[in-house]
């Protein structure tokens, strides 16, 4: 077994890889539907302003795409290298799920994205389109794979155990295990809100500097009118993903609302844990509301607390409760924002409320924030579990040396901070060079005709 200092420094190697990794998909799979209805809709209507904004776009997709795909290969040597014990015994399970995502979601992008990038103005209209739609199958179909097989780390079934490792005994339960069905909507809600909220917040910085208007105006009024849908939506799904959860993972709700006694019916919106004593050292609370959103309207019913489960079996409280209440009150504060969108819109001001769009670019990030923190809870909270229920996180470590663990994390620290670095430089740079000029857009793009006769 390997010690607890490589174990706690696995653990951090793998969350910082995690949410590295994370906050690239968090935007292109939204940003690849949202080129791909661009690019459709400049097909059908020949209007060049939506040639300008797919253009634009696709160039900060293209690096975002690139460097998603690089640290997610990342994450699949670390299975192998810090995570063996915990490979080999689900390897059967999720080695099959991770390589049908290769297959078909990778290869699938793989096949187009050159089409996509570098074929304006060099293929017909149409195959552009049609190139653009296979990427968003491939991203819809990755993200499908990887839901897959992280719901089944939270919710294991389906499977025999023989000697050690996990067979699967039926892949229907497997693949579309209970979890699955509640996180993989809430997921893919939450990456399309998140690529939403960074495409609004970097038009409405265009309003505010008074540059590129037809741009800025159409891209922030597609993006706010996808979130007045969708916001709704996500709050519903998010609270019965949250109720599920807490039915199945008791330990994790108990986590993330704060409390070690079963004695309080109200919200904790601040705690400081003592997890040897089992108690808060402070806590700052609104009374009976815990109860109100636990279903209970008389608001007298108390929230479980942690003590409730074995100390052993207890995840901790930190990383739960704050990882919750940052996905929490980001979600608050976008559903607000979008509402807000909702009444400007019909009071004709959506283009001049300058205070509004200098709040927008503050949320452009709001979504990976969200999705970093809603992850960060179901992870930490799952714990003291790699596989709920199945394989502890002590005994799923590699036995690597300590110096081995610690040169290895700060490797993946260093290169990960000046990948991160590079890419938020290349998208201010992008922005702040703005997208191309509208009416000389229109001048490459092939005449399918002229390609009939060529």
């Amino acid at each position: 077994m390997a010690t607890p200092a490589v174990v706690e420094i696995s653990r951090w190697q793998f969350a910082i890889t995690a949410v590295f990794h994370m906050s690239f998909p968090a935007l292109t799979v939204g940003l690849s539907l949202f080129l791909a209805v661009m690019y459709t809709v400049y097909v059908r209507t020949e209007n060049p302003l939506y040639l300008q904004i797919f253009r634009f776009w696709k160039k900060i997709f293209a690096v975002g795409f690139g460097l998603g795909v690089v640290a997610g290969t990342v994450m699949t040597f670390e299975f192998g290298l810090n995570w063996g014990s915990y490979a080999h015994a689900v390897g059967p399970i999720l080695g099959v799920t991770i390589g049908m995502e290769v297959i078909t979601a990778f290869f699938l992008e793989a096949g187009f994205i050159g089409i996509m990038l570098y074929g304006d103005g060099r293929v017909r209209p149409r195959t552009m389109a049609f190139a653009c739609w296979m990427i968003v199958v491939g991203t819809l179909l990755s993200t499908t794979w990887i839901l897959s097989a992280n719901s089944w780390m939270q919710d294991p079934v389906g499977f025999t155990e023989v000697k050690g490792q996990f067979w699967a005994s039926d892949w229907w339960h497997v693949l579309f295990n209970p979890a699955f069905s509640y996180r993989y909507p809430h997921i893919l809600l939450a990456v399309l809100i998140s690529a939403c909220w960074f495409i609004g917040g970097i038009a409405a910085w265009y309003l505010v500097k008074q540059r590129a208007l037809p741009f800025a105006r159409r891209t922030l009024s597609i993006a706010l009118g996808v979130l007045a849908i969708l916001m709704p939506v996500q709050l519903y799904v998010g609270d019965a993903t949250a109720a599920f959860m807490g039915a199945h993972q008791p330990a994790k709700l108990q986590a993330f609302e704060g409390n070690w006694k079963t004695d309080n019916n109200g919200y904790n919106l601040l705690v400081v844990p003592n997890t040897d004593k089992g108690e808060n050292e402070l806590h700052v609370e609104i009374p009976h509301l815990g109860a109100v959103i636990g279903k209970d309207l008389t608001g007298q019913a108390n929230v479980p607390g942690l003590l409730q489960t074995p100390k052993a079996d207890r995840p901790n409280m930190w990383s739960a409760f704050y990882g919750f209440r940052a996905m929490y009150f980001t979600a608050l504060a976008m559903f607000a924002m979008a509402f807000a969108g909702v009444v400007l819109r019909l009071r004709g001001r959506l283009y001049t409320a300058r205070r509004f769009h200098r709040l927008m670019v503050w949320m452009a990030p709001a979504g990976v924030i969200a999705i970093s923190g809603g992850w960060i809870t179901a992870e930490t909270g799952r714990q003291p579990w790699v596989v709920y229920g199945l394989i502890r996180t002590s005994d799923a470590v590699s036995h690597l040396s300590l110096g081995a663990a610690i040169a290895s994390l700060i490797g993946f620290v260093g290169v990960y901070a000046l990948l991160l670095g590079l890419w938020i430089r290349y998208i201010v740079r992008t922005v702040r060079t703005g997208p191309e000029h509208l009416v000389a857009d229109v001048g490459p793009t092939i005449n399918p005709t002229e390609v009939g006769h060529a």
